[in-house]
């Protein structure tokens, strides 16, 4: 998982659509659930505080694909990637 920071100068969407555009995949499968949860509409629970740190999570993060069959020549594409992006490809 890869959360990027509000203040890191660029969104959550520009470094996926860079990754895509670089055939890297990116899981998002971080959703919010509609109160009250469905998962949860049994459960006796509470909410406590505002949930900020769970709407960083659901907006800024995202998964790199894994598998077992990556080998070196396809992490050292996306270490490659990563730091053409952080050197300000885009």
């Amino acid at each position: 998982m890869i959360t990027v920071r509000p203040e890191a100068g660029f969104t959550r969407n520009d470094l996926t659509k860079f990754l895509e555009t670089n055939r890297i995949e990116h899981p998002q499968s971080i959703q919010r659930q509609s109160a009250p949860a469905p998962a949860f509409e049994n459960i006796n629970c509470r909410i406590v505080g505002d949930l900020g740190n769970t709407d960083l999570i659901m907006n800024n993060t995202f998964f790199i694909g894994v598998y077992p069959g990556i080998g070196q020549p396809q992490l050292d594409k996306i270490t490659d990637t990563f730091a053409r992006f952080m050197n300000g490809e885009r």
